[in-house]
C-alpha cells in the first residue's frame, strides 16, 4: 500500500471524477484575500468546509448516545462563518463530493492552522467505493469561542492504494453513510 502523489490525484479527479469540484493546484488567495489553503498538495488534497453547520448545544440536557442520537441537540446554521462555543463541537460537510476507487482507502487529518488554535478536525477514513459529501466534526478544545470559515481549507485527505482489491467494499455491504448529502448525523 503506497501513498498517492499529486499527479495521481489530478488524474483520478480529472479523468474519473474522484473529487468534484476539483482544484488541481493549491489555492491560497481568492479575490485578493488570503484563505486557508485548499486543493491539491504534494501527497494529498485539502478539502473545504461548506456553509452548512450543526452546532452542538446542551439546551435539552440530553445524553449523547451514538445509537440513538437526538437531532434536537444541534442548532442549524447556514453562514460563511461558524462560531463554536467553548468546549463544544460542530458538524459540517465538505464542498467536495468524493468517489473513492475500490483499491483506495483514505485517511483524513486536520490542518495545522486550526490545530494550532485548539480546533480539532475529525474525519473517519473514506473506505473503498464510498461516495458522498464528507461529514466533518470540529471540536473547540479551548475555553473561548472558535471561528470556522466556510469555503476554505480545513483538513487534508491522504490517498493510499492497495496492491490488491478488497473482497467487499463499502458499496458492496451497503454502508449506512453511502451517498450522503448534507451534514449527516450518527446512524446506528
Amino acid at each position: 500500500m503506497t501513498i498517492k502523489s499529486d499527479k495521481w490525484i489530478r488524474r483520478m479527479a480529472q479523468e474519473h471524477g474522484m473529487i468534484e469540484p476539483f482544484f488541481p493546484d493549491q489555492v491560497r488567495m481568492e479575490e485578493g484575500r488570503k484563505v486557508i489553503s485548499y486543493g491539491t498538495s504534494s501527497y494529498g488534497y485539502d478539502i473545504r468546509c461548506a456553509d452548512e453547520f450543526k452546532v452542538f448545544t446542551n439546551i435539552n440536557s440530553t445524553i449523547v448516545d451514538p445509537k440513538n442520537f437526538d437531532s434536537n441537540s444541534f442548532v442549524d446554521i447556514k453562514s460563511d462563518v461558524c462560531i463554536i462555543p467553548p468546549n463544544s463541537f460542530a458538524l459540517a460537510r465538505t464542498v467536495e463530493y468524493f468517489r473513492i476507487p475500490r483499491s483506495v482507502l483514505t485517511v483524513c487529518l486536520g490542518k495545522s492552522t486550526y490545530a494550532r488554535c485548539g480546533i480539532i478536525v475529525n474525519v473517519t477514513p473514506f473506505e473503498p467505493e464510498w461516495e458522498g459529501y464528507v461529514t466533518l466534526e470540529f471540536s473547540n478544545t479551548t475555553p473561548l469561542p472558535a471561528k470556522i470559515y466556510a469555503g476554505e481549507g480545513c483538513a487534508q485527505v491522504l490517498f493510499f492504494e492497495s496492491d490488491e482489491l478488497c473482497d467487499v467494499s463499502y458499496k458492496d455491504r451497503n454502508g449506512k453513510y453511502q451517498g450522503q448529502h448534507g451534514v449527516t448525523l450518527p446512524r446506528a
